[in-house]
């Protein structure tokens, strides 16, 4: 959420940086300001009654001391509606601060200015692109029919149990899927981060707190009777352990395994067949609490310990930087990692890692005092390392050959295996 002071201070600036997010923030914004000047005008008619009812309240006590009780009585029905009129403002101002919070959640992050103005899928730059594409036979299968031809994954399976998009591992395929999410954790903790195991239900405070909503409502699975969210990551849980917190060191480094679930309303067609787009999937993130001052550099920390990880797995990808069309709500700036799917011939998104500067802090009320003492917000990063279902799709598509579907080295510790034959 962005703060009301830096709205007025840069009112212009923030208003062009949202149209590179094709956002037209410039009514919104004149709602919040004119909504927080009429906040101010009545925060201070509501001083000036205060004021005016504690000089009353000094009157009446020297006139009952001094036994002129009529003349303080007439003061105290004064006193009495300055009471009410300090209650009517009080309540006003209540129900401003609320409306401009309600309109402030619906204003995105401010993108970084290095983001270029462009459309999704379409204008987003490559910055790297590291690894050769492997060649397959001429019957080489999409993970889909790999899955089933070794009894890997059952999709068929878990549409029966639950619906389409909650598939089943089973034997070699659970161990993989068990071998990558400890291998995830194992890498993250090396480098540094704190495994944490987070519920998998967050209450709306939560979600509101890293920006899940208002802007995800809709692809988030809700249980009314308890007023509780499934959560679409882990970044949501492990964010929020750190709201309303004073941070006394940097960096704080985080990282969990969990399932995630998403609704993906609208998804169908080729695109999203087999592993390609779930409503549950398993994932790994990892999220740092920074000092503003380091948080770009550490993002480029992530970004290059997100790449060691696809370097041991032995699996080509890209780096790319979103565009604003392509920025997420609470992002300022994105990198995004794609492995090559070679039976599909395209390329699959496997990490997303954002720096959020201070839009989720300041929602979280995430704070660290300055060397004056001064509350200053925080920054917030968060990233996959890894989402697991097109890693695992990439990973049988890309190593299958005539003999089976041969896995990399980094993960024959964790397998017990080397091939799937």
């Amino acid at each position: 959420m962005l703060h009301i002071s830096d709205i007025r201070e840069n009112k212009e600036q923030i208003i062009n940086l949202l149209q590179i997010k094709n956002f037209e923030a410039k009514e919104l914004i004149n709602s919040v300001i004119s909504k927080d000047d009429l906040r101010k005008k009545t925060q201070q008619k509501s001083d000036e009654v205060l004021t005016k009812s504690n000089q009353l309240a000094k009157e009446i006590g020297v006139l009952y001391k001094t036994g002129k009780q009529a003349e303080a009585n007439l003061l105290k029905n004064q006193s009495a509606e300055l009471k009410q009129k300090s209650k009517e403002l009080n309540s006003c101002k209540a129900e401003l601060e609320q409306e401009i919070k309600n309109i402030l959640l619906l204003i995105p992050n401010v993108p970084h200015p290095s983001v270029l103005k462009g459309n999704a899928d379409i204008d987003n730059e490559i910055i790297n692109e590291v690894g050769e594409m492997p060649i397959l036979n001429d019957d080489a299968k999409p993970h889909w029919e790999l899955t089933e031809d070794y009894d890997l994954v059952d999709f068929k399976l878990g549409n029966k149990i639950t619906g389409a998009g909650f598939p089943v591992y089973k034997g070699k395929g659970a161990r993989l899927q068990r071998a990558l999410i400890t291998y995830f954790l194992d890498k993250n903790i090396s480098s540094g981060y704190t495994e944490y195991m987070p519920p998998l239900l967050v209450n709306e405070a939560s979600a509101y707190g890293t920006g899940a909503l208002p802007d995800k409502e809709g692809q988030m699975y809700y249980m009314p009777e308890d007023n509780l969210y499934l959560i679409p990551t882990a970044e949501v849980p492990v964010t929020n352990l750190f709201r309303d917190v004073i941070v006394k060191d940097f960096p704080i480094k985080c990282t969990a395994y969990t399932p995630c679930f998403r609704r993906e309303a609208g998804s169908y067609g080729k695109d999203v067949r087999g592993l390609n787009r779930l409503h549950q999937f398993d994932k790994v993130e990892i999220v740092q609490i920074e000092h503003p001052e380091n948080s770009y550099k550490t993002l480029e920390e992530m970004v290059e310990h997100i790449s060691s990880i696809l370097n041991e797995l032995e699996l080509p990808y890209r780096v790319l930087r979103l565009c604003g069309g392509d920025l997420s709500f609470t992002s300022a700036l994105t990198y995004d990692f794609e492995v090559y799917s070679a039976a599909q011939e395209k390329w699959l998104e496997v990490s997303s890692v954002s720096n959020f500067e201070s839009f989720q802090s300041n929602r979280l009320k995430l704070r660290y005092k300055d060397e004056n003492g001064k509350s200053k917000l925080c920054h917030t990063l968060n990233g996959s390392a890894l989402a697991l279902p097109r890693v695992l799709a990439a990973l049988l598509e890309n190593n299958q050959n005539n003999d089976g579907i041969k896995m990399p080295e980094i993960l024959h510790p964790y397998l017990g295996f080397d091939i799937i034959s």
